[in-house]
C-alpha cells in the first residue's frame, strides 16, 4: 500500500513539473521582452535560481542530516545530467547559436568552477577555503549577468509601456509555475528515493542517478519547452546558470548546513567530479570555437553520459 502511494505521488510530481515548465517558459520570455532584458540573462539568473531550488533543498537537507554522499552526489550528478542529457537533447533537437561575445564569460566561469571543485575535493573533503572560492565564483557569475543585463537594456530600443495588470499577471504566472516545478520535483525525488531505497539501491548511486535526474527535471522540462517554443537562448542560459549554481552555491551552503568541511567519498573524487569537468569541457569548448552547436556534438555528449552511467552502475 505504501509503495502504491509513493508511485501515485511520483506521478503527481511529473504532472506538476511538466505543466509548470510550460507556464514557466512563457512567463519568463514575456518578462524578458517586456522589460528589454535579454532572454539569455533571464535564463541564466531568475530561471536558473528557481529551477535549481530542488537541488538546493535536497542537498542542504541531506547535508544537515549527515547524508553527505547524497548532498554531493545530487549537486554533481545534476550538473552531469544537465549537460550530458539535457543540453545534449537540446543540441540534437536544434542548432543553438552561441556567440562568444555573450557566452564566453559564463562558459569560462562554469569550467573554472568545475575545475576548482575537482581540486578542492582531492583531499576527501570540501574545506572552508575552497567553499569560499566557489562562493566568490557564484558572486562573479551573478555580477556578470547583471552587468550584461544593464548594458543591453541601455542599448535596447524603447517600446510601448507595459500595462501594469499584464505585468502582474505574468509575474504571478511565473511564481506559480516555479512553485509547481519545485513542488513536483520534490514529490518525485522524495517518492522516487523511497522506491529506490525499498529496492536496496546504494545512497551514492541513488543520488547520482535517480535524485540527480529527478532534481534536474525542471531544467529538462524548461529546455524541452524552450525548444518547442524556439527559445534556444533561454534553454542554454538556463542550463549554464543552473550548473554554475549547482557547483558554486549548493555545495558551499551544504557545507555550512553540515557545520563542517563537506566529506567527499573516494569514488566521487576519482570518478564523479572528473566526469563532471570532462563533460562540461566537451559541451562548452566546441560551442565557443564554432559559436553554434550541432547534432553530432549532442550525440557525442549523450554517448559520454551513457558511458558515465555505465561506469557508475
Amino acid at each position: 500500500m505504501e509503495m502504491l502511494v509513493c508511485c501515485l505521488l511520483f506521478a503527481v510530481g511529473v504532472v506538476l513539473v511538466i505543466k509548470g515548465g510550460d507556464a514557466f517558459v512563457d512567463a519568463a520570455s514575456w518578462i524578458a521582452r517586456a522589460m528589454n532584458i535579454p532572454t539569455f540573462i533571464i535564463g541564466a539568473t531568475i530561471v536558473s535560481l528557481a529551477t535549481t531550488m530542488p537541488e538546493m533543498i535536497v542537498s542542504v537537507m541531506a547535508a544537515a542530516q549527515g547524508k553527505v554522499d547524497m548532498a554531493v552526489g545530487n549537486a554533481v550528478g545534476s550538473v552531469i545530467a544537465n549537460t550530458g542529457l539535457i543540453m545534449a537533447v537540446a543540441m540534437m533537437a536544434m542548432a543553438i547559436p552561441c556567440s562568444r561575445e555573450k557566452y564566453l564569460r559564463q562558459c569560462l566561469l562554469l569550467t573554472v568552477t568545475a575545475a576548482v571543485l575537482v581540486l578542492g575535493c582531492r583531499g576527501g573533503k570540501l574545506g572552508i577555503g575552497w567553499s569560499a572560492v566557489l562562493s566568490v565564483l557564484f558572486l562573479l557569475f551573478m555580477a556578470e549577468n547583471l552587468r550584461s543585463a544593464r548594458s543591453e537594456m541601455k542599448s535596447a530600443e524603447s517600446h510601448e509601456p507595459v500595462e501594469k495588470k499584464e505585468l502582474l499577471k505574468n509575474i504571478g504566472k511565473f511564481l506559480l509555475a516555479a512553485a509547481a516545478i519545485v513542488l513536483g520535483s520534490r514529490l518525485m525525488v522524495d517518492n522516487g528515493s523511497s522506491i529506490a531505497a525499498f529496492l536496496g539501491v546504494p545512497e551514492r548511486i541513488v543520488a547520482l542517478t535517480l535524485v540527480a535526474v529527478g532534481t534536474s527535471l525542471p531544467e529538462l522540462v524548461t529546455t524541452i519547452t524552450a525548444i518547442v517554443k524556439k527559445e534556444s537562448a533561454l534553454s542554454v542560459g538556463n542550463i549554464i546558470g543552473a550548473n554554475i549554481i549547482d557547483l558554486s552555491l549548493i555545495l558551499p551552503v551544504s557545507s555550512l548546513a553540515a557545520g563542517e568541511p563537506l566529506p567527499v567519498s573516494a569514488q566521487s573524487a576519482a570518478v564523479d567530479l572528473p566526469a563532471c569537468l570532462a563533460i562540461t569541457v566537451l559541451a562548452l569548448l566546441p560551442l565557443m570555437l564554432r559559436q553554434k552547436s550541432s547534432k553530432v556534438q549532442g550525440a557525442v555528449l549523450l554517448a559520454a553520459y551513457a558511458v558515465y552511467l555505465f561506469i557508475v552502475l
